[in-house]
């Protein structure tokens, strides 16, 4: 069973969450909401549960809801602070879900950053909060997975000017190995991680004629990963590193900022992309995708990103079992 959180109320997750529902019902994988019924009344037929067993039981007929309740009613497209606390706490319970054993895997419904900041989140998004939750920040790694691409920012919810800054070997390094682990426990590889690392500047630096964070971050970096092992290419000009033919040589690409894999990653698996958060306890994944404000309320929300989320999260599940149980035979 998987727990799919609340989400900001005025955005699309009220409705994305009923129409995933609706395409899951039958063949699954199945799922919990953790949120204000309020929401979705009158989009799917709702059965309120105190336990995820009894959840399991009601899905093929009814979305089971764990009940929160709204500091205020939600206006579609107007998003209000008063309700961070519902949002947040979805969040937590989720979390906690799984920690406890009595969920499989958490699926975050989209999120606005402004709404939630407060005492209560100083988080740049969802990906560091987990972390706090699970007791394992500093370690969590964003990937992006779609079918034709999977792509990490090395450094990410930052202004470029930062996030230059912020670039070091040893992030580089780090980063790799969460990555490669992720996709050896939870991907069912059946070989070792082939790693592509792109370069930051235009035609990977020219040898530092374009820039030296190749020669003096990237290169060291790739150095040390494959003196542990890793097979790893780079660093590649990002203007070559995702066309066809590259992609066919590796399994993820690392990639230097926030937008250098994202925009690639959403022009090729928009509507399939998921983000899923590597270097966690727990399985998580979610949409590609914010909270579209404008377009909450009126039908038109696409739900292939979260119900691909929630597909992928239940073969991580089944791959991460699957692993663990060649460990421990």
């Amino acid at each position: 069973m998987l727990v799919l959180t609340q989400g900001d109320p005025a955005g699309i997750a009220p409705e994305i969450t009923a129409k995933a529902w609706h395409a899951l019902r039958e063949q699954g994988p199945a799922f919990v909401w953790v949120g204000d019924p309020a929401l979705l009344e009158g989009l799917v037929p709702l059965r309120i549960v105190h336990d995820l067993a009894q959840a399991a039981c009601v899905f093929a007929q009814a979305l089971p809801v764990l009940p929160l309740s709204l500091a205020v009613p939600a206006v579609p497209g107007q998003p209000d602070r008063r309700n961070a606390a519902t949002i947040l706490e979805s969040i937590r319970r989720a979390v906690l879900l799984v920690q406890q054993g009595a969920a499989d895997a958490v699926v975050t419904n989209p999120i606005s950053k402004d709404v939630v900041q407060g005492p209560d989140f100083t988080h740049p998004g969802h990906t560091s909060f987990l972390a706090e939750l699970c007791g394992a920040e500093g370690r969590e790694v964003m990937m992006l997975a779609g079918p034709s691409l999977r792509v990490v920012p090395v450094t990410v919810h930052v202004a470029l000017r930062k996030a230059i800054e912020q670039l070091t070997a040893e992030r580089i390094v780090e980063t790799a190995r969460t990555v490669a682990a992720g996709l050896e426990r939870d991907f069912g590889l059946e070989h070792a991680p082939r790693l592509a690392v792109a370069g930051l500047n235009p035609h990977a630096g020219e040898n530092g004629l374009m820039g030296d964070e190749e020669l003096r971050i990237i290169i060291p970096a790739i150095e040390t990963l494959r003196a542990e092992g890793y097979d790893v290419a780079g660093p590649m000009p990002p203007d070559t590193l995702f066309t066809p033919q590259a992609r066919a040589g590796y399994d993820v690409a690392l990639c230097m900022y926030h937008d250098q894999g994202l925009i690639p990653l959403k022009t090729l698996d928009m509507a399939q992309g998921v983000n899923v958060t590597l270097g966690l306890p727990i399985v998580r994944t979610s949409p590609d995708h914010g909270t579209a404000f404008d377009r909450a309320g009126q039908n038109r929300a696409d739900p292939t990103s979260l119900v691909c989320a929630l597909q992928l999260a239940g073969r991580l599940v089944r791959n991460r079992q699957t692993a663990e149980g060649r460990k421990t035979a």
